[in-house]
């Protein structure tokens, strides 16, 4: 899913009030003085990454903080697959746009290309646009578990470790149910009792799914059946019994219809109109006749409907919340009660689908380990040619693989990053070296060596090249600008050689207006440039404003 940043708006953000910036593809370097705001634009990505959003980001003063940021997109149609799988409408002239709006009363909005969504689902899309590297991915690096993850990503293997990791789920669920069936013989006992006890209750109930809204409409009727026959019997009383029934009256104005229209034929329409009136009240008063005879009164039948309305919400209140869930509930107890009883059989099909899983297992975990092993002494010496590039000339890296005692989560074996700055010392682990100049270029030259078969077309490193200089800092920047042949780079950096390698280069800089700071961001060309490196370099100076122009012109 390639895909490159081309513009980041901010507004009320830290320090920073209203930004616009618009980005090109290539290396891009951003510096300015320690305190400018440069790690704004990176805590900026992080919120539209999905990170969790504290509202004392935002600026004071402002009510709301807001990032959008817009990504031109080369083929649409695999990211427009995952937007419409999270019912996010679709890129539009091939522009992703992701935005996160978060206020001082606590509310926290994101959306893609316009439509609401999720912090997760925008944190998942995120996770295959951006790579940011900062001061905490180094310490990431020393992590067993991330160092695996990275040798499969060299080696290709994801798809063998997901298919390793689905049979060791599988032999995980597997060997519970077996362990859950193999407990002692006084619980197994107790929940026999039990399960015996709720079955009989839910089978003796003769339930249906559909019977509770018949029955409630059923027991409201007849409960009420006293006064439903009252009013009906009055209704009928008033329409055709009483000395002054509705329908007796009829007839009276009947003959006086009749009347009206022997002087005037005209008058005709009267005698429809009295004759279909007539008739429907008749009809009326039948129907009421047939209803109030069908009212059941029984008392005995009533209890009965009062007896099972109470069984309904007594079974529903212990073993679910409708009755489709009781019978549920019941067919799940009735199964596991058959487990139990015929358990000999039972444990028998799960020792043999252990088996079953756990040969599947231990081949999925041959065919990990023969890529795994394969692939580390290649990652071993792609790393090492990077290192020399970034000043370990003669540097030894290894990827060393250890055979766990049993299967793991991932995989037969564990990995272990082993490096030697120096010739004559024996490879340590990563996490016993101390400085994090060293663990930075490690990790620069680890993911030099990903960059093949890395996806993610942004790659943003904050302040990586921190504890390195001179002849180190330039190949620390000549490697991330070979990055940028295959990738968009973003580094946040406050090394001169770095930054003059960039193909732009862009300030924060600090200033004060109305008693406020404000941090802005300016893109430097030509003069200003050579000023800015002579600045990052120590001043002002010719010597420095000579150096400058130097490292731009290298």
């Amino acid at each position: 899913m390639p895909a490159t940043l081309t513009s980041l708006r901010i507004r009320n953000l830290a320090l920073v009030e209203e930004l616009a910036w618009t980005l090109a593809p290539g290396f891009t370097a951003v510096t300015g003085e320690t305190g400018s705001g440069k790690s704004i634009i990176v805590g900026a990505l992080q919120l539209i990454l999905g990170e969790r959003a504290d509202k004392a980001l935002i600026r004071t003063g402002a009510e709301s903080c807001t990032v959008e940021a817009v990504f031109a997109v080369q083929d649409d149609a695999p990211l427009n697959a995952r937007l419409e799988e999270q019912g996010v409408e679709p890129c539009e002239d091939a522009q992703l746009i992701l935005k996160r709006v978060f206020s001082t009363a606590g509310t926290n909005r994101q959306f893609i290309n316009g439509s609401p969504t999720t912090l997760a689902v925008l944190k998942l899309l995120g996770d295959g646009l951006v790579d940011l590297h900062g001061p905490h991915d180094h310490q990431s690096l020393l992590s067993d578990a991330k160092q695996l993850e990275l040798l499969d990503a060299f080696a290709g293997a994801d798809a063998l470790r997901a298919k390793y990791e689905e049979h060791f789920a599988k032999l995980h669920a597997v060997t519970a149910e077996h362990t859950a069936l193999s407990t002692s013989e006084a619980a197994l006992e107790r929940e026999v009792d039990l399960l015996r006890h709720q079955t009989h209750e839910i089978e003796a109930a003769q339930l249906r799914a559909d019977e509770e809204e018949e029955l409630l409409a059923r027991y409201g009727v007849a409960s009420n059946s006293r006064r439903l026959l009252e009013l009906s019997t009055q209704i009928i009383g008033r329409l055709s019994e009483a000395d002054d029934a509705v329908l007796g009256r009829l007839m009276e104005i009947g003959r006086l219809v009749r009347e009206l229209e022997r002087v005037d034929p005209a008058a005709a329409r009267f005698t429809e109109s009295h004759l279909r009136a007539t008739t429907e009240l008749d009809d009326l008063a039948r129907a009421l006749q047939d209803y109030a005879e069908e009212m059941d009164l029984d008392p005995a039948r009533l209890a009965q409907m009062e007896e099972r309305v109470t069984l309904l919400e007594t079974l529903k209140r212990k073993y679910g919340g409708s009755v489709a869930e009781v019978i549920a509930f019941g067919e799940a107890a009735a199964a596991r009660l058959r487990k139990i009883e015929s358990r000999g059989e039972e444990l028998a099909r799960l020792e043999a689908e252990i088996a079953a899983a756990r040969k599947a297992l231990l081949d999925a975990g041959a065919k990990l380990s023969a890529k795994r092993k394969t692939a580390a002494p290649k990652l071993a010496s792609s790393v090492t040619a990077h290192l020399r590039d970034l000043g370990f000339k003669k540097s030894e890296f290894a990827a060393a693989l250890t055979a766990l005692e049993k299967p793991g989560a991932h995989g037969l074996e564990g990995v272990a990053f082993l490096f030697a700055p120096n010739p004559g010392e024996p490879p340590k682990p990563l996490k016993a070296i101390a400085s994090s100049g060293e663990i930075s270029r490690v990790m620069l030259a680890v993911k030099s060596s990903l960059a093949a078969q890395d996806t993610i077309s942004l790659l943003v490193f904050d302040e990586i090249d921190a504890n390195v200089g001179g002849e180190i800092a330039h190949a620390v920047g000549a490697k991330m600008k070979s990055l940028a042949a295959a990738h968009q780079v973003l580094c946040i950096s406050h090394l001169p050689q770095v930054a003059a390698l960039a193909d732009t280069q862009f300030v924060v800089t600090k200033d004060y207006a109305h008693d406020r700071t404000i941090s802005q961001l300016q893109k430097v060309e030509g003069k200003a440039r050579i000023e800015e490196i002579a600045r990052m370099l120590g001043g002002q100076t010719a010597s420095a404003l000579a150096h400058a122009k130097t490292l731009l012109r290298a």
